[in-house]
This record gives structure tokens, sequence and C-alpha cells, in this order.
């Protein structure tokens, strides 16, 4: 009896190392399941936008959509979620470009047209990029981050360097390993994980004005975890839960409005007012 049970938790070891070996070799590809297909500006259906190839400084070549705002208005820079390409978020880029709104939304590297592999470090990179190709159109004071999901974590990492008039973050997380934590709560993914943006400790950093909007009922960044980086966020801030609302359409369900009035602050001067005027 007792060597059978010996033999059936060395065999039970044996599985769990090999799955814990599986998940470690292939994490890259399970955090990044990055879309191929490409698409123009034109074939997206966004009218009054360009392509456009932005250069990082490791020199990856990232393919992106942009239109110029009209003078006096912001530029809103979109980093995207992580199976989302550039072209399905054509919706979200024309309804944040509506009143001569500029927009740039940018494919990660390895994604939809872009070189390279996706890894933290490299997309930080790309978002630099992005940033950098935003200033050239508009002042930081009137560049708007716009994060959604794992690009949450790209958008406070670019908030905690450079100068923004406000940052969006949709559905995020406190960090991509507590995401996991969650998804495989037996495996020390702590330890092991490669990439874990932890929005957390970056966020503290970031002192323009952020707007954090969460669903209730998301399967995918626990809400927890977005009240959770709110809570450590420096002030000025807002939270905005919306009740019974899942992963991917905040924005669709009444976060529109709620975006378009955080940039009339930034293009007013008056965000850090905006977000504290209702004590949230």
């Amino acid at each position: 009896m007792l060597q059978r049970l010996v033999r059936a938790l060395v065999l039970a070891g044996g599985v769990y190392v090999a799955f814990v070996g599986v998940l470690y070799v292939t994490q890259r590809g399970l955090q990044y399941p990055a879309p191929q297909g490409v698409a123009t500006a034109a074939e997206a259906g966004l009218a009054g936008f360009t392509d456009v190839t932005l250069e990082t400084e490791d020199g990856e070549r990232l393919t992106a959509y942009f239109r110029a705002p009209e003078p006096g208005r912001a530029l809103v820079v979109y980093f995207h979620g992580n199976a989302g390409s550039i072209s399905q978020r054509a919706p979200r880029a024309a309804a944040l470009a509506e009143g001569g709104r500029g927009v740039l939304i940018t494919s990660y590297r390895g994604y939809s047209g872009s070189t390279g592999s996706p890894t933290e470090e490299g997309l930080i990179a790309d978002a630099r990029a992005a940033y950098a190709f935003a200033r050239g159109h508009a002042p930081a004071e009137r560049v708007v981050l716009y994060g959604e999901s794992l690009g949450t974590g790209v958008a406070v990492a670019l908030a905690a360097e450079a100068e923004v008039g406000a940052a969006v973050l949709d559905a995020p997380f406190s960090s991509a390993a507590d995401v996991a934590r969650v998804r495989y709560p037996f495996v020390p993914v702590g330890f092991l994980m490669h990439d874990q943006f932890d929005s957390a400790a970056r966020i503290r950093a970031v002192e323009e004005p952020v707007l954090l909007m969460h669903g209730t009922a998301d399967p995918i960044t626990p809400f927890d975890q977005g009240r959770a980086l709110y809570e450590v966020a420096s002030e000025p801030k807002r939270f905005v839960a919306f009740d019974g609302e899942g992963h991917t359409r905040l924005l669709e369900n009444g976060g529109l409005a709620e975006v378009q009035a955080l940039i009339d602050a930034v293009e007013e001067g008056r965000a850090a007012e905006h977000l504290t005027s209702d004590g949230r």
C-alpha cells in the first residue's frame, strides 16, 4: 500500500512538473496570442486615418493608424489588448476621434504587420515609439494615453516615465502576474513568469490624472484588481465601475461619455479638477 502511494505521489509530481514546464516554455505564446491579419486604415473603415510605420529604439517597425488632431484638440494614443488588433479596434478609434481629436493606434511588435516578437520590455519600447510620434503632432499636455486590458500595463509603464495630459485604463490589472495567479493558483507564477507588468508598482510614479474603468463581471481581469490599482494610484484619479459588464465593452456601454468628458477637460487644462470634482 505504501509503495503504491509513493508511486502515485511520484507520478503526480512528475505530471505537475511537466505541466509547469510546458507553461514556462510556452508562456509568451499564451500571454500574447497575437493575430497576424493585416488591414489598412481604409480597409478597416477608418475615414480620415492614414497608415503610418513607427520605428522603435531597438529597430522594430510597427504598423499603426493615425489621424492628426485639429488645432487645440487632444491626441489619444491607444494601446490594445493581448488578443486584439488595430483593425478590430477601428470602431473605437473612430469614436475617440470624434470632434476633430487625433488618434494613434499602434500594433505591437509581432502583431498584425509589425516586426519582432512581443515581450514586456519590447511593448514598452513600442509605447515609447508611439509617444515620440505623438509628440511630433501634439504637446505633451494634450496627449491622452488609452490602455485596454494588456494595454493598461503598457500605458501605465509609459505614463510613469513620460509627460502626458491624462491616462485612461480600461479593464486594468494590478499586475499580469496577479491575473495569472487567478488562472493558475497552483503554479509559482511570481517566480516563473517573465513579463509581469507590475502596474501597481509603476502607477505610484504616475503624476498625471488617471481614469480607471472596470466591469464588475469581468472574467479576465478581476474587478478587485482594478480597484486595487486605483487604491495605490496617486491623485488626481477616478474609478468608474460598470455594474454587470464584462471585459471588452466598457467604452461602448457607457465609458465613451466618461472618456470624452476627461478629454474635454484635458483640452481645457482642467483634467485634475474634473477627476476630483465629484469625490470619486
